[in-house]
Parts: C-alpha cells; structure tokens; sequence
C-alpha cells in the first residue's frame, strides 16, 4: 500500500559535498527536504519507488531501472565522498511491468548499477535512516503528457495492492529560464511555469497543467513537469492534502519541496 507520496527537486547543489561555497543559498530547501525526510521515515516505507527525470529515456516507452545493486557516483559534481548502496525490489518491478504491459503501456527494462542524481540526491537526503529500504527507480519517456498521468494511475493500481509499505518520490527542478543569471538565460514561460505548478498543485488542478502546450514547456527549460504528472495519475482519486514545505530559486532554477499528505 501506498504510505507516503513527495515531490522534490534533485540539483546535486543541496548536497554539501558538492557545494561547499555556497550551501547557504539553498537552506531553505535543505531545511524542508530534512522535515520531509522526517515525514517518510515515520511513514516508515519498506520500498521507495523514484520517478526521475535523468535516468535511461526511451521516446516510446518508460522505463525502470533493473539491477541486483545500485550505488551512488557524484564524481562528475566533485564529490567522491558519497558512499550508499541500495537494493531492487525484484518482486515489485517484475509486478509493474507485467501489468503495464498487460494494459498495452509501453514498458522498457534499462540495467545501470549507478543511479541517476535525479533519483540518487533525493534518496541520499532523505532515506538516511532507513537503511533497509529497497527501491524502484522509474524514469519517464517523450510520449504525451495525458498519456503520463495515465502511466501514474497505472502505477497506483499495481502499488496500492503491494503488501509492502510503499512511498513515492517524483524528482525534477522546475524551470531554469527564471532570470537573466538562470543557467537557460529568461525566458517569460519560466516563471510562469514555477507559478502555475505551484497554483495547480496546492488546488488539485490537474487539467491547469495538461493544457500546458509543449512549444511553451520547451521555453521554460524544464525537468520537472512529466515526473510529476505521474505522480498526480498516482494521487488520481486518492484523498491527500498537498503541502508546499517550500520553494526558492537561488541560482535561477526553481526549488520545489512538496508532500502529498495522505489523508
């Protein structure tokens, strides 16, 4: 069953290894992401089910990560500190793409033994004392946005009759196009974008942010929005009081920290 549901950003920035000058300028997210951490170990999860933005991505198909162990690699950000192995949960991923692919959901394999940071920042802040949780990474495709929703409220069916305590994570950042200084330069759809998730999210509009055209998506520079759209087809008829712990844009890319609260 599902016991706990978030959505967070993933910048290798909120890790201190990594940002060693400038940490300060991202407090507040570290602090919500530590009351967050807080909030899941007392949901106390037995599996952590990630959706990522970074992992394997298939046009056609989404995508889980299969492997008999996964580690942590922040070398490419500097940090060869980070040492954490994590465990599949065999049974739950040979579940989920046995049923995706029983409803004609295009369902692929991918098998990497290092976690994507989109999956491996959060995991890293926040499951740092549950060391014995198992994990299923699951990454996103380029197919439709409805058609992302409708991965999620796939994925509820399968993990809501799982025997195990299970929580969801959905990872992205929202837009870099927020100013001049953003790493996308401005865009005007930037902004717009961090604001609209934000409204739609707190007022549980899901069609606020299916209507949302790609040609403007692809302005706001963004990563976050197919990871929580599935999310949101997870928390389709599910009662949940959506709380923002925080956003903040530090370094021109939005921060968002939400829990899904179950009711």
């Amino acid at each position: 069953m599902i016991v706990f549901s978030a959505f967070t950003p993933h910048s290798p920035l909120l890790l201190p290894s990594v940002n060693k000058t400038k940490l300060a300028k991202v407090e507040k997210t570290r602090q919500a992401m530590q009351l967050l951490a807080d909030e899941l170990y007392a949901a106390r999860p037995e599996v952590v089910v990630v959706i990522s933005s970074h992992g394997a991505m298939f046009d056609d198909a989404y995508s889980i990560n299969l492997h008999d162990k996964y580690r942590l690699d922040f070398k490419e950000f500097g940090d060869l500190t980070a040492h954490r192995a994590f465990t599949p949960h065999l049974k739950l991923i040979d579940n989920l793409q046995r049923s995706l692919r029983r409803q004609q959901i295009p369902m692929t394999l991918s098998s990497d033994e290092i976690l994507d940071y989109g999956a491996a920042v959060p995991l890293l802040l926040l499951s740092e004392h549950l060391p014995d949780i198992r994990i299923v990474p699951v990454t996103f495709s380029a197919l439709s946005a409805k058609e992302h929703f409708q991965f999620g409220e796939a994925l509820k069916e399968v993990l809501s009759s799982c025997s195990e305590r299970v929580a969801v994570i959905a990872s992205g950042d929202l837009s870099h196009a927020l100013t001049t200084t953003s790493p996308a330069g401005f865009d005007k759809h930037g902004p717009l974008f961090d604001k609209t998730v934000q409204e739609c999210v707190v007022n549980h509009n899901v069609g606020g942010l299916l209507k949302w055209a790609p040609a403007d998506l692809a302005k706001a520079k963004e990563c976050a929005y197919r990871p929580l759209l599935v999310l949101l087809g997870l928390m389709e008829r599910v009662h949940y009081d959506p709380i923002v712990h925080s956003y903040e844009a530090p370094f021109g890319v939005g921060f968002l920290v939400v829990h899904f609260a179950l009711a």
